[in-house]
C-alpha cells in the first residue's frame, strides 16, 4: 500500500499524545518513515497537548486519552470547540473503556490501536488530514455495541435513503473524505457535503465515525 504524498506536498503535521515516552518516540519513528507525515509536537499529557497544537497549529492530533492530570478526553473537548481545530484520532488499545461514546460525541475522527501496521497507521493520518474517518477494523466490532447503547440512530438503515444517498454512505464506511467521495463518484465537493449532511440526520448520527460505524454494522447483518 502506497503511504507517500504527491512530488512537492508538504508533509502532514502531526501532534502526538502519550503518556508513555517510548511509544511517543516509537509511533514518532513510524509515522515519519518515507517523509508523508512530520510529527512536529510529542505531549505526554493534555496540557501539554493543548499547548503543542497552539504552537505548531498541526494538521492532524493524535491522543492518548488514559492520561494523567488533564486527560486526552478533557484535552480533545478543549481541542474540538477551538476555531480550526486539527483532524483528531483516539489512540487506543484492545480495552475501550467508557470515553467511547463520549469521544464520539465530542466529534473525533477516528480510532487507531497503537500497535497497528505502520502502513496503517501513515494511510490513517493522510486520510484523516484529507477529512476522512479512520477506524481500525480490529475494533469495529468493540464500538459498535458501545455507538448502539449510547445513541439514538437507527438499529436498521432507513428504508428511505436514495441510491446516491447509498453510495454516499458506502464510501463514509471505507473512510473517505468528502472529496474523495466527489472523485468516486463523479460529484462536487460541495453537493458530497449536502448528502452527508443529509446522511447524519436520516441515521440519527452525530458525525461521520457514527455514520461510519453504522453502515458497517448494517454490512455484517
Amino acid at each position: 500500500m502506497p503511504t507517500g504524498r504527491a512530488a512537492g506536498q508538504a508533509p502532514v503535521r502531526v501532534v502526538l499524545a502519550d503518556d508513555e515516552p517510548l511509544l511517543r518516540t516509537g509511533l514518532r519513528t513510524v509515522l515519519e518513515v518515507g517523509g508523508a507525515v512530520e510529527v512536529v509536537g510529542l505531549a505526554a499529557d493534555g496540557d501539554e497537548l493543548l499547548r503543542a497544537v497552539a504552537e505548531h497549529r498541526p494538521d492532524v492530533a493524535l491522543v492518548d486519552v488514559q492520561m494523567p492530570g488533564t486527560d486526552g478526553l478533557a484535552a480533545l473537548r478543549t481541542l474540538r470547540s477551538r476555531p480550526d481545530p486539527p483532524a483528531t484520532a483516539v489512540l487506543t488499545t484492545f480495552d475501550l473503556d467508557d470515553y467511547v461514546a463520549e469521544a464520539l460525541r465530542i466529534g473525533v475522527q477516528g480510532f487507531l490501536l497503537k500497535d497497528a501496521d505502520p502502513e496503517v497507521l501513515v494511510r490513517a493520518v493522510l486520510d484523516l488530514a484529507n477529512g476522512g474517518a479512520v477506524l481500525d477494523p480490529r475494533i469495529t466490532a468493540r464500538l459498535l455495541p458501545r455507538l448502539a447503547a449510547g445513541s439514538a440512530a437507527p438499529v436498521r438503515p432507513p428504508v428511505d435513503l436514495t441510491l446516491r444517498e447509498r453510495q454516499v454512505l458506502g464510501r463514509l464506511a471505507a473512510g473517505d473524505s468528502n472529496a474523495a467521495i466527489g472523485c468516486r463518484l463523479g460529484l462536487a465537493e460541495a453537493t458530497v457535503k449536502k448528502y452527508v449532511s443529509a446522511l447524519l440526520i436520516k441515521l440519527g448520527a452525530e458525525n461521520r465515525v457514527q455514520a461510519a460505524l453504522l453502515a458497517r454494522s448494517w454490512e455484517r447483518e
